[in-house]
């Protein structure tokens, strides 16, 4: 056989020739690639100009101009890409837009001004827990003389003025209405606060009333354009009523028969992160320890207790930290780490999960938790709502593991493709020298290279108690079928240091 064909063998006449072809002589692998996706609605005035089209979107200001300033889209991504800082960095952000659920309504509140200033002042408005949205204030600037009217309509103008806000505004009479950009039950948890900063000048104001969106979106769009891509992140913008469409979508790895995106021919899983500002312990044990999320590991709770931020900018702000460090060190976790942008609670009470013994009784019920450290969200643990009952230790109840497992596997198959795919099966000891063939003692060897280097990555414990149990053969009955198996002992993290010591004289 001819070690160079960039002449052909066939050629007689004199020439020379050159041919350079793709190398790759380096076993090692890269870590997963790490992949968003963002579920969640455009705004109303962009319903007509959008489709449910997926989109790999670079910053906020593209989520703004193309799927309205305010919504739930630009509101995630002005988390993952901010505009001071890098964020999320170069992972891929793909925005996988909903339309409006026919139907659907959009919250609406309304404040009744009355009085005239007395003296000038300003007033501030909290929108969702921020009383200022990328460097603008929410403020209302009152000067002496104002009349309830005019009030008003200087509070419409600070909220129309923040381009990035997620109402817009009317006045009339006194009375200004804020209604929210986008229709869904998405807006219900929307809520605008006014503060007098303890200085009343004379005016009133009362909350009239509050009209919280309804209307729930359909998903299955985005879940079809899901394909052959391994999206590993997604943020799911409407919490509790997509869990159960996006775990029979997700499947899950049964060791007999794996199913949805963990069936063999695919395994490209995810995990779905949903936010909740829940503050009870009984309430957020309502969801994660629900008998059909028990078995389960796609949903991850993400919370942010007793914060007047949207649910959805909690699960942005764990995304934001998970992707990165996964994307870059998926040997660690999350542990310790705090969320970039998530408004706290005034009070500085966050209710059950201030409590240590609340948080173990949530984890073990498989619902992440965070404590509140240095005036914002520290995360503790993060696990997917996976937790039956008699398993110890859970096999697929912390992200990071899980995450583990995908790095393993893909590392595992760009190995295969280089060295296995549609190469020529070569029994042990058979001789040949055709580049493109593979035995079973050739692959073994790079797969024992491959189980040291996820030892040296701190992926993987005891190597050799994985090249160990490696088998590789050639089927004795279908010659074209190569069979591999092998165990792994995945590395720990430090969550619960316990120390004795004893003193003396």
């Amino acid at each position: 056989m001819s070690i160079s064909t960039a002449i052909g063998t066939e050629r007689r006449s004199r020439v020379s020739g050159y041919k350079i072809k793709k190398g790759n002589f380096d076993n090692n692998t890269p870590n997963l690639p790490q992949q968003v996706v963002i579920l969640a609605e455009a705004n109303s005035a962009n319903q007509a100009s959008v489709t449910t089209d997926k989109r790999e979107i670079t910053s906020a200001d593209e989520a703004g101009r193309i799927y309205g300033y305010g919504s739930p889209i630009h509101q995630i991504m002005r988390i993952l890409r901010p505009q001071s800082g890098d964020g999320i960095g170069g992972i891929p952000t793909i925005v996988m837009p909903q339309k409006e659920e026919p139907g659907a309504t959009a919250t609406q509140i309304v404040w009744t001004v009355t009085g005239t200033a007395t003296k000038s002042v300003t007033h501030n408005l909290i929108i969702a827990g921020r009383g200022s949205l990328d460097f603008k204030n929410y403020a209302v600037n009152i000067v002496t003389g104002d009349t309830a009217t005019i009030i008003a309509g200087k509070i419409k103008d600070a909220i129309n003025a923040v381009l990035g806000c997620p109402f817009s505004a009317a006045n009339a009479l006194g009375v200004m209405t804020a209604t929210s950009k986008w229709k869904g039950a998405t807006a219900a948890n929307l809520n605008l606060q006014i503060s007098n900063n303890g200085d009343a000048a004379g005016i009133t104001y009362a909350l009239t009333t509050t009209t919280p969106g309804t209307g729930v979106a359909d998903i299955s769009d985005a879940l079809a354009q899901f394909e052959d891509n391994w999206y590993t992140s997604i943020i799911n913008s409407y919490g509790e009523t997509k869990l159960a469409d996006l775990e029979a979508f997700n499947g899950f790895p049964d060791d007999e028969a794996p199913t949805g995106r963990y069936e063999g021919r695919i395994f490209k899983p995810f995990m779905a992160f949903f936010g909740s500002t829940l503050a009870s312990k009984d309430d957020l044990t309502a969801i994660t320890n629900n008998a059909a999320r028990v078995n389960q590991c796609t949903n991850v709770l993400c919370p942010a207790p007793s914060s007047e931020g949207m649910p959805y900018e909690a699960a942005a702000n764990m995304v934001r930290l998970f992707a990165r460090i996964m994307q870059d060190n998926p040997e660690l976790d999350v542990n310790g780490k705090s969320y970039p942008d998530m408004p706290v609670p005034t009070t500085g009470v966050i209710g059950d999960m201030s409590d240590y013994n609340n948080r173990d009784l949530l984890i073990k019920n498989g619902c992440s938790t965070v404590i509140l450290a240095q005036g914002v969200y520290q995360v503790q643990d993060l696990v997917t709502t996976y937790h039956p009952e008699g398993e110890d230790p859970l096999q697929y109840n912390y992200c990071r593991n899980l995450n583990l497992d995908w790095n393993v596997k893909d590392g595992y198959a760009i190995l295969e493709t280089q060295n296995v795919k549609d190469h020529v099966l070569v029994r042990d000891g058979q001789v040949t020298d055709v580049p493109k063939a593979i035995k079973p003692k050739e692959w073994k060897a790079i797969l024992f290279a491959y189980l040291d280097d996820l030892a040296e990555k701190a992926l993987i414990n005891d190597p050799d108690f994985s090249k160990a149990s490696l088998k590789v053969e050639i089927s004795t009955t279908n010659p074209n079928r190569f069979e591999t198996f092998f165990r792994y002992r995945r590395t720990g993290i430090a969550r619960i240091e316990s120390t004795d010591v004893e003193a003396g004289f």
